[in-house]
This record gives structure tokens, C-alpha cells and sequence, in this order.
């Protein structure tokens, strides 16, 4: 089932009434106790795990007709107004803003907390400009919204940029300074694959605490719900260079006849439509991708690098491991020329690294590809998943950050590839030769690589899958730029059981004994 970030289907539900007012009503009482109540991941909890302790409900999405029946360019047209903007009166460092619910009718409600106690922020259609639509918002009550966007002074101190959206779902995006919007991060992912259908977890209220006027953080709590599982979320976000976004979670598993087949944590969400490896004929921008590889680190010290792609069909792949440095989804090349797009500006989207704060155990990171026919939707999907599976009745608790890095960015501690090509050059092969046999061309840098004397003895180290076989691998410096290149070609074997299977493809570079890069590994499917 696609996966994808749209800000044109807002996140929802209709029901939550009865929720909204029983929490309203605890904060009346703490108020007229004479002590605001102190909101926190545990209040948050304390709802989800009441709400998992009963069957799911599926919320109501009935809108007025006028919404229902409203096309694209209409929507569109809705804007929130920049003068009413939560906080924007204070002058505080941080303002927020809401979307408009959307024809699907999914909404969620939203709260503040302030010093004196929580204060519901209900739908007040005086605060959106309508555009040139013929509305009638005066009749439609409190509809809620569609979701929430927060600024700050990324970039600069007189004006307040976009700094994360909660929007769809559990998805979530950030961004750092001088950056574009990518890749989303997503609350949790459910059967993303093993199931005969996904499900998509919801984030159904928000909470933002009302920051101080030298706050250095905004902190938004979010209640989520879903099918077989309900959670509390709690996001610290810091704007910077790379701004981090801090995630403490919650989940609890409802008793249910239907066991999740894969329970993703800390997932992302992007898009690759071809790059160096995968090129496209007749498109004039060398790459377009949100994202070009998969970076692992391993708790045992292991680097890893799988260069994405567009595959002819889906394609889901993991990588087992004893515990958790961290993972992302992240955009390595940061040079306009190799994209040559002027309008998406791809070379300023996003990486996100996530980094566990808590203990995740043992598990595998699960990567999943599948075909997209163009750039404006995600096909790729990144999650842990973890060996051990909370009951049903049970709770999981997480912390974890998700780092959205531009220039300065996470790379492993010695050397890492920056480019990988697939081709053949001239060679004096028969065309039956060529066609069975496959190369890449796969350039390195880094301090390990940097510190070599100039009569360094490295070894390109590659091994395949039992359906291939290696024909060559080989590094040696790059004469124009002094810098490291492997060459590897391989050939598919066809007297093995299984010789249409995708091959597995692993190599790194050595000097001595010395690992000097991060593995790059690889999947041939053609």
C-alpha cells in the first residue's frame, strides 16, 4: 500500500467530544482548586491507556456538504490567517497555526497549556481567509482541525519560519535552517508489510505547552489511536543548523483476535525516483530523490550504506542486528549541479538521523522500496522493528530523537561513499558477456581515507550472494579528484536453486588489516 506525506489529507476524528470534555473538566477543577494542573507524558498516558482498555471506535468524518464536495484548487484556496497565529500576540519565540479540515472531514482537536491551566483552541472559521470560495463556515460549528504547524527564527531573527507540521495521521516533518521539506517521520507503522493491509495509527488531540519568552525548545504532547493500539506522545523540538526533534512514547497494545505482523518504530517516509545508480533517459536533472541511501550503525560498531532505488516491484529488506546506534533516510549529496532542479531544489532536503535514547534491543532495521511513476509520491519506508513484541494488554515504552541534518550530518567515524554508479565503460566483451555481467563504480571519502600515505596499499573487499559471483574488485585513487574508487563487477550465476533471485552485494575498503569505510551493500533485482 503506498506510503506518502500529503498536506491535502489532514489527520482526524469527529468523535472526541466526550474526551475533550472530560479533560476540560479536570482542568476547571485544578483551577478552581487555586493550582493549575501541570500537564505531562503521564496525563497523555494516562487517557491512551484507558481509551486501549476499550474496543476501537472509528471516529465520525461527517463534514458539511460544502467541504465534502469541494475539489483540489478549493482547498487550496483555505489559508490560516498569519495575525492569528497562537502567540503571535505575546511575541514569544515560538507561534502556531492551524489547517483547515479537508473533504475528508479527519480532524483533531487541539489544547494549550499554559501556567494557569489547559485551555482548549476550538475551530474559529474567523481565523481563515476562504479565498474565493462561496462558504457558509458561520454554520458549520466546531469542526476542529485538520492538523498544526509550528515557527520559530530558523533563519532569522526578524521572521518566523516553518519549523515542524503535524499533519496526516501520525506523520510528522521538521525542518533545520536553510532547508526544504523531504522526507516525514511518522508516529509508529503498523503491517507496512506482512499484513494484507496496512493500518495508519492517528494522532487525534494535541497539546502545546505554552513556551516562555526565552524558550529554547516547543513541546507538543499528542494522544494516538488506532485499531490495536493507542499511544502518548511527547516531542521536544530544538531549532538550529540541524534541528532536533525528541520523541518519548507510550504505546499501549489492545486485546484484539488480530495479532500486528510488524510493528515499526521511528519510522520515515521519502521519496527516490532515480539518482546516479538508477538513472532515467529523457529527463534532463541528473537525480531526483528526497533521500539517496540508508545509513545504519550497528551497536557492535558496524556501518552500513544501501543506496536506494525505484524498483520494477516492491522490494522489502532488513538488517538483524544485536542493538541500535541508529538509522535514517538520509539525502548524502548536497550539490545543485547533480539535480539541476530549480523550483524542488532537492539538494536542500532533509536527512533525518535517529538516534535511541532508550534501549530498543535486539531487532532489524526494515527498509521498504516500491515503484513510484513520478517524484510526487513516497516510496520508501525505514523502521525498526524489534525482536520482541509487547502483548496485548502491554505497554512499550520509547525515546529516541530524529536529527534533520543538511550540510553537517551524521557519517560514520572513518570513511563513507559518496557516489555509486551502474554501467558498464568500454571493455573488449562479446555482447553475451556484457549483458550477463554487472558493474559499479563506488567513490569513498573520509578521515581514515585522508590520513593514507601516498603509497597506501588498499584493498577492495567484496563478497556476493551465492547466486553471483565477483569477478573484480579493485580500488585505486581517482587521478582528477584524489580521492578513492572501487571498482566492482559481478555475474549473475544461473546453475544455483534459486538464480533469479535479487543478489546481495557487500564491500568496503581495508588497508592492513584496518576497515577504512563503511560497508556499502547493495541489491541487484535486474
Amino acid at each position: 500500500m503506498p506510503i506518502f506525506f500529503s498536506p491535502f489529507a489532514p489527520p482526524g476524528g469527529m468523535a472526541l467530544r466526550a474526551r475533550f470534555v472530560a479533560m476540560a473538566g479536570l482542568a476547571a477543577l485544578a483551577l478552581a482548586a487555586g493550582q493549575a494542573h501541570a500537564w505531562s507524558l503521564d496525563d497523555v498516558a494516562g487517557l491512551a491507556q484507558q481509551r486501549a482498555q476499550a474496543p476501537f471506535q472509528e471516529a465520525s468524518h461527517a463534514v458539511p456538504v460544502e467541504l465534502a464536495t469541494m475539489d483540489y484548487d478549493g482547498y487550496r484556496d483555505i489559508r490560516y490567517k498569519p495575525d492569528s497565529a497562537l502567540w503571535k500576540a505575546d511575541q514569544l519565540p515560538y507561534e502556531a497555526n492551524f489547517f483547515h479540515v479537508g473533504r475528508q472531514g479527519e480532524s483533531v482537536r487541539i489544547h494549550e497549556i499554559t501556567p494557569e491551566g489547559i485551555r482548549p483552541v476550538p475551530y474559529d472559521p474567523a481565523h481563515f481567509n476562504f479565498g474565493k470560495n462561496q462558504l457558509t463556515p458561520e454554520r458549520w460549528g466546531d469542526l476542529g482541525h485538520g492538523g498544526l504547524r509550528a515557527f520559530s527564527h530558523l533563519n532569522s531573527a526578524s521572521y518566523k519560519d516553518e519549523l515542524i507540521v503535524f499533519l496526516g495521521a501520525s506523520y510528522f516533518r521538521a525542518l533545520g535552517a536553510g532547508q526544504r521539506y523531504g522526507l516525514s517521520a511518522r508516529g509508529l507503522a503498523v503491517d507496512t508489510v506482512g499484513a494484507a493491509r496496512e493500518e495508519f495509527p492517528r494522532f487525534t488531540e494535541f497539546w502545546l505547552e505554552k513556551p516562555a519568552p526565552d524558550a529554547q525548545q516547543l513541546t507538543v504532547y499528542a494522544l494516538m489511536d488506532s485499531p490495536r493500539m493507542t499511544g502518548a506522545y511527547r516531542f521536544d523540538v530544538k531549532p538550529g543548523e540541524q534541528t532536533v526533534t525528541q520523541v518519548h512514547a507510550r504505546v499501549f497494545m489492545r486485546a484484539t483476535g488480530t495479532p500486528v505482523a510488524t510493528l515499526g518504530l521511528a519510522p520515515l517516509t521519502s521519496m527516490f525516483f532515480f539518482g546516479e545508480n538508477q538513472p532515467r533517459p529523457g529527463d534532463f536533472r541528473p537525480k531526483v530523490h528526497d533521500s539517496d541511501g540508508l545509513m545504519m550503525a550497528t551497536g557492535e560498531g558496524e556501518w552500513l550504506w544501501r543506496p536506494l532505488q525505484n524498483p520494477a516491484s516492491t522490494l522489502v529488506t532488513s538488517f538483524s542486528m544485536k542493538s541500535l546506534k541508529g538509522f535514517g533516510l538520509m539525502q548524502r549529496d548536497r550539490n545543485f549541479h547533480n539535480y539541476e532542479d530549480t523550483e524542488a531544489r532537492y539538494e536542500l532536503r532533509p536527512s533525518a538521523w535517529v538516534t535511541p535514547l532508550s534501549d530498543f534491543g535486539a531487532g532489524r532495521v526494515e527498509l521498504l522500496q516500491f515503484a513510484t511513476p513520478d517524484e510526487t509520491h513516497d516510496n520508501v519506508a525505514a523502521y525498526w522493528v524489534p525482536e520482541k513484541m509487547p502483548a496485548p494488554g502491554q505497554s512499550l515504552d520509547l525515546a529516541y530523537q530524529v536529527a534533520w541534518q543538511g550540510n553537517d550530518q551524521q557519517r560514520p567515524p572513518n570513511g563513507w561513499v559518496t557516489q555509486s554508479r551502474r554501467g558498464m565503460g568500454y571493455a573488449k566483451l562479446g555482447a553475451d558477456a556484457l549483458k550477463q555481467q554487472i558493474q559499479f563504480v563506488i567513490d569513498f571519502a573520509g578521515p581514515a581515507l585522508d590520513a593514507l600515505p601516498e603509497d597506501a596499499q588498499v584493498k577492495a573487499i567484496a563478497t556476493a550472494s551465492a547466486n553471483a559471483q565477483v569477478l573484480e574488485s579493485m580500488a585505486y585513487r581517482n587521478p582528477a579528484t584524489g580521492a578513492w574508487r572501487m571498482t566492482l563487477r559481478v555475474q549473475r550465476l544461473n546453475n544455483t536453486p534459486q538464480p533469479a533471485q535479487p543478489i546481495e552485494l557487500r564491500a568496503f575498503l581495508q588497508h592492513d588489516t584496518h576497515t577504512l569505510t563503511e560497508t556499502w551493500t547493495n541489491l541487484i533485482t535486474q
